[in-house]
């Protein structure tokens, strides 16, 4: 039979393409992929593993027991010793994980709390440099602990004190208030255009609404998720602290030939130490004189988010102190100047109606300043002396 003769008796393509386009199709044997015994055709699935209900129950209750007891394990078998002088490390400062166990550590033991920016924290200096150092140098004992967070305006220490610092009860506090982010729209978060600021993940995600936070609804969602659940504090510390700063996938692919585990075997990186900047006044690192605005504090978001922190910390129960600056004022030209004592005197009435003990220092001198509101060692010192004359810190059963 030739070759002619074969394609004779093959049916033409459209007969074929016609019968299955009618859902006639050919007969299916018994020993055919996809037939089952009673006649009926099976059904491929793309997953090469199908789970019963059982099995389903059972990953149901493996991941309820991980969202629940895992982050408690891990504080548990991580070690954070308590140390003199302790801040939380620069690079990390977004562990705010590590920065509750540290609150709460703190909480334990010592009776009077500083939560603050960078002021609090020592831009300019060593950890035996800052302000709570010299407290407890002057004070004679370890009364006083550092918990200052690099980067923290008001609307950020808004939602690290609401989310992160519940242990701080019936504790002596501290607060600084710096007079900075009331300086223009854009410190105080108004301006739409400047969208890189601090701790956005501390901001409140959808009330009041920030010019300056652009995010989208999802990850927004992901951060309240993150702000009301352990697991997800957990899995970001693990990320901070452990992983460069990326998730577990991300760093996988880039670190294709290493053990994932092994960061997790380093432990918690050290209490920052460090010089970040030179020590030096503020006019031999060429700033110069400045012009800041100046917020309305009727309308300022910072400025409400600081009298939001100071009702928090007293619905916990704890007595707050408001330390007032003190800004660097002598960097500032005569109009602007002039503009800072409206302000500096409003946040005065303020407290004062309120009636929270507080202390606005004049200026420190110029030569204690690093920048506009960052004193150098010799500045701290001289700033513990003037608080620890004031009847707060005189009192030592409040």
């Amino acid at each position: 039979m030739g070759e002619q003769d074969i394609q004779k008796e093959q049916p033409p393509a459209e007969m074929e393409a016609t019968a299955f386009s009618k859902g006639i199709h050919p007969p299916v044997t018994a020993d055919a992929p996809g037939f089952k015994a009673d006649g009926l055709e099976a059904v491929d699935f793309s997953n090469s593993i199908r789970l019963t209900g059982r099995e389903w129950l059972c990953v149901g209750v493996f991941a309820l027991l991980l969202v629940v007891f895992a982050p408690r394990l891990w504080k548990a078998t991580e070690p954070f010793p308590l140390e003199r002088d302790y801040r939380i490390p620069h690079d990390i400062a977004n562990d705010y994980w590590l920065y509750e166990r540290h609150a709460a550590q703190s909480a334990e033991h010592y009776d009077t709390v500083l939560i603050g920016d960078s002021v609090v924290w020592g831009e300019y200096v060593t950890r035996d440099q800052t302000l709570p150092h010299y407290l407890n140098e002057f004070a004679g004992q370890e009364r006083y602990a550092n918990l200052g967070l690099d980067g923290a305006h008001p609307l950020a220490l808004t939602g690290l004190v609401e989310h992160y610092a519940g242990s701080i009860s019936g504790k002596n506090v501290v607060l600084h208030c710096n007079p900075l982010w009331l300086s223009s729209p854009r410190a105080d978060l108004q301006d739409d255009k400047a969208t890189d600021f601090n701790h956005p993940r501390l901001v409140p995600q959808f009330s009041p609404h920030i010019p300056a936070y652009k995010e989208e609804i999802s990850p927004r969602l992901g951060v309240v998720v993150e702000q009301h659940t352990s697991l997800g504090r957990w899995t970001n510390h693990l990320q901070q602290a452990y992983y460069n700063h990326s998730d577990i996938p991300t760093w996988t692919l880039e670190h294709p030939y290493d053990n994932p585990v092994k960061p997790l075997t380093r432990g918690l990186p050290p209490s920052d130490n460090v010089l970040r900047h030179q020590p030096q006044p503020w006019y031999e690192s060429d700033i110069k004189e400045q012009d800041y605005l100046w917020i309305d504090l009727e309308t300022s978001l910072q400025w409400h988010a600081f009298q939001r922190v100071v009702q928090i910390l007293q619905q916990r129960g704890n007595r707050v102190f408001v330390l007032v600056g003190p800004f660097n004022e002598h960097l500032l030209n005569p109009e602007s100047k002039q503009r800072y004592q409206e302000v500096k005197a409003t946040i005065v009435t303020w407290l004062q109606v309120q009636q929270i003990p507080y202390m606005a220092p004049e200026p420190l001198p110029s030569e204690l300043y690093g920048d506009a509101s960052h004193p150098l060692a010799a500045g701290y010192e001289m700033l513990a002396r003037q608080l620890l004359q004031e009847p707060f810190f005189q009192k030592r059963d409040r």
